[in-house]
């Protein structure tokens, strides 16, 4: 390559911005002394082909103009200055460092010895500077063409009382698929497909939430296992999409992507991503230099302020990123803008979202952080979901998020798989999590929407290993069975693990049922795990983190028990569409409105309302919530109140079979029987009280004899 023409260039915006005519490079460092713009003629070069010294700096940005330099160029920066851990500056020009900014980077990173920025043999540890020069084993950044045909594309923006999640992985959903094209299996396209699509809207899904797709990296302790980091919880590029999900040439991912958006889009399916903004692959003190702790240490993470060697870290992976300095937060709040503006993301679900709000030590809910959220026209318009815990001090802050937020509700997913094990007294507790879990939310101004109720998500059992295993079996991740939670809260009805012993294998179906069917009639916004609707198995692993294999991959095949409980799955998502007394904007009050009428009646099984003494009841089991359609409280988009039909869900977690007493009516009408996890079908009930099999649930719906019932979707 001949040396190119060099011209001053722009501060702003950050990264590699390609204007028409020639590139901008823009870099922030404020520590440094120098930095070095390398370009690259191949991926895996080692050597420059020109290496331009940047002279311009403004505000500690450096940067310059390549007017020779197109869409494609790979590049990469060295950036010098003090090797001095103790006062928290890791410069080392020796290593080449990945633009914060990239829009792409060319390959799957995976840990290498030459990548850390000490000598790995030295007996000063990370006190001592390594000499070994990363540039060819280290993937570049790519200047990326923006322009992308986006037609008529628009975002479908689902109302949060109409969203029903689906987190999946884009590998796994597709890797297994048979009518996915084997060359698009694995990828952004592949998720995007007929097949895939089809099935979603089947279910009824309208929006998808996506394990991490920001580049990152598999670190050095799994490549030495022979294993890979799937889920992707590991980034080191908050605006390049990961180039392992792309099947064409250098740099394809970008629009690969955005072709998988648009497509999405089309079939009125979101797409939300699951961000991890807390922290980055270069881990502690003695991880790898690949960006951020190369370019500006003490800007970017949060160092300790006794000795500045060392890391805070609020997350468990090493680092947390400094969101109190204002080019840090810049990084996180560009990032975001960039995926809603350029790539057409319909929202995010925040990993480990505390630490992006925290002081020096305290979770803040005023910070910085949300309050340039919620005053930005374009993100605050946007799904906000956050995962509301971290490993900090008061870093569980369940209920605790803003205005305009959504949260991971665990306390959901804990009171549920409780009740379903058989645990006592569980029913005051459930009663908060089928109502939408005022007790959490309705102090901040919101409604139950803010709660996304999930019993299954990517970490933890799926479905059908809650049902089958009550023991972790983790030993193919190489930890000797040490990682993930041993506090499942699971059953295995009788035997651990895969059996054909019928008895069992009838209970884990039913109890499967009982726990889809109680997440899709409860108040908040339901989530799916993907797999779970036709019985996905992980083996008893419940941390398939780094299974990149049959282990996470959902299995297609459907036998006719896996196709009885997909289409069990479709039958409860319907009902719940065609049920606004399902999905209310707020909460039940519990009182009586102007015509009388509750709009929520705890039951018990004589068809009395629950006194005081029936919620102490430590033995109870066995729990009926009469929801009244006359009195949703809600209105449509035109002001126009809404009515619907009353329904009656009924659930015995106990081990013992019960009459429950139908509650009388100020009305004659029918009671239908529209779902019961024992049996299938719809069936009129005749009589006063109804036989509630042990494990079981009942949803009712009472049709007045006054007027003909409307068609439904369940009928």
């Amino acid at each position: 390559m001949v040396q190119p023409r060099v011209w001053p260039g722009r501060p702003y915006p950050l990264g590699a911005t390609w204007d028409g005519g020639g590139v901008n490079f823009a870099l922030f460092s404020e520590h440094a002394s120098g930095v070095d713009l390398c370009l690259f003629d191949r991926p895996g070069d080692g050597r420059a082909a020109a290496t331009i010294r940047l002279h311009e700096r403004t505000n500690h940005v450096w940067h310059c103009y390549l007017p020779d330099a197109r869409p494609g160029q790979l590049y990469g920066y060295r950036v010098d200055g003090p090797y001095a851990p103790h006062e928290g500056l890791r410069f080392n020009p020796a290593k080449l460092l990945i633009d914060p900014y990239a829009k792409a980077i060319s390959a799957i990173l995976r840990g290498s010895d030459v990548f850390y920025g000490y000598d790995l043999k030295s007996e000063h540890g990370d006190l001592s500077r390594s000499d070994l020069d990363s540039a060819g084993a280290m993937p570049k950044a790519i200047v990326v063409e923006t322009a992308f045909s986006w037609n008529d594309d628009a975002p479908p923006r689902v109302p949060w009382a109409k969203t029903i999640i689906y987190e999946c992985h884009v590998k796994g959903m597709t890797m297994l698929h048979p009518g996915v094209d084997k060359s698009l299996r694995g990828t952004y396209l592949g998720l995007a497909s007929d097949p895939i699509i089809e099935h979603l809207q089947s279910l009824g899904v309208t929006t998808l939430e996506l394990l991490p797709l920001h580049h990152f990296v598999d670190d050095s302790a799994l490549v030495r296992r022979r294993l890979r980091n799937y889920w992707g919880y590991n980034s080191i590029g908050f605006f390049a999409p990961e180039a392992r999900y792309a099947t064409g040439s250098l740099g394809e991912q970008v629009a690969e992507f955005k072709t998988m958006v648009r497509r999405l889009h089309r079939a009125g399916i979101e797409v939300i991503l699951d961000v991890v903004y807390n922290h980055t692959a270069e881990g502690n003190e003695f991880g790898p230099t690949l960006s951020l702790r190369g370019i500006d240490n003490p800007t970017y993470y949060r160092l300790d302020p006794a000795d500045r060697r060392a890391y805070v870290d609020f997350t468990g992976c090493g680092n947390s990123l400094n969101t109190r300095h204002p080019r840090a937060l810049q990084l996180v709040i560009d990032s975001l803008r960039y995926w809603v503006l350029d790539m057409h993301v319909d929202g995010f679900r925040f990993d480990l979202a505390p630490v992006l709000a925290r002081t020096e030590h305290d979770y803040d809910r005023l910070s910085s952080f949300f309050a340039i959220l919620h005053q930005d026209p374009v993100l605050s318009q946007v799904k906000l979901i956050g995962e509301p815990w971290d490993l900090g001090p008061g870093g569980y802050q369940v209920g605790n998020f803003p205005n305009g937020w959504a949260e991971w509700n665990d306390k959901y997913r804990d009171t549920v798989r409780r009740f379903w094990r058989g645990e006592e007294g569980r029913i005051p507790e459930l009663a908060s999590r089928l109502s939408g879990s005022s007790d959490l939310y309705q102090l901040s101004d919101r409604g139950p929407n803010a709660s996304v109720n999930f019993v299954t998500c990517h970490d933890g059992f799926t479905l059908h290993d809650l049902v089958s295993y009550e023991r972790k079996h983790n030993r193919d991740n190489g930890e000797e069975n040490c990682d993930g939670t041993d506090d499942n809260r699971s059953r295995n009805w009788g035997h651990e693990g895969k059996t054909d012993l019928p008895h069992v294998v009838r209970m884990r179906e039913r109890m499967q049922r009982n726990f889809l069917a109680t997440l899709l009639f409860s108040q908040g916004v339901p989530m799916l795990s993907h797999g779970d609707e036709i019985g996905r198995t992980q083996r008893g692993n419940n941390n398939a983190y780094c299974q990149d294999n049959e282990i996470a991959w959902v299995d297609w095949s459907l036998d006719e028990r896996r196709a009885n409980l997909l289409a069990f799955t479709r039958r409860l998502l319907a009902i719940l569409r065609a049920h606004p007394t399902l999905r209310r904007r707020k909460f039940f009050n519990g009182n009586v409105d102007s015509s009388g009428i509750k709009d929520v009646v705890w039951l018990r099984r004589d068809g009395a309302e629950m006194t005081a003494a029936d919620w102490a009841e430590r033995a109870n089991h066995v729990l009926g919530m009469l929801i009244d359609g006359r009195a949703v409280g809600d209105r449509d988009e035109r002001g126009r109140l809404i009515v619907s039909e009353t329904l009656l869900l009924l659930l015995n977690g106990g081990s013992r079979s019960c009459h429950f007493s139908l509650p009388s009516r100020d009305t004659p009408g029918i009671w239908h029987e529209i779902i019961n996890t024992v049996r299938s079908g719809h069936r009129i009930i005749r009589t006063p009280a109804i036989n509630l099999v042990a494990h079981s649930l009942v949803l009712l719906r009472f049709t007045s004899a006054k007027r003909e019932a409307p068609a439904t979707e369940d009928s």
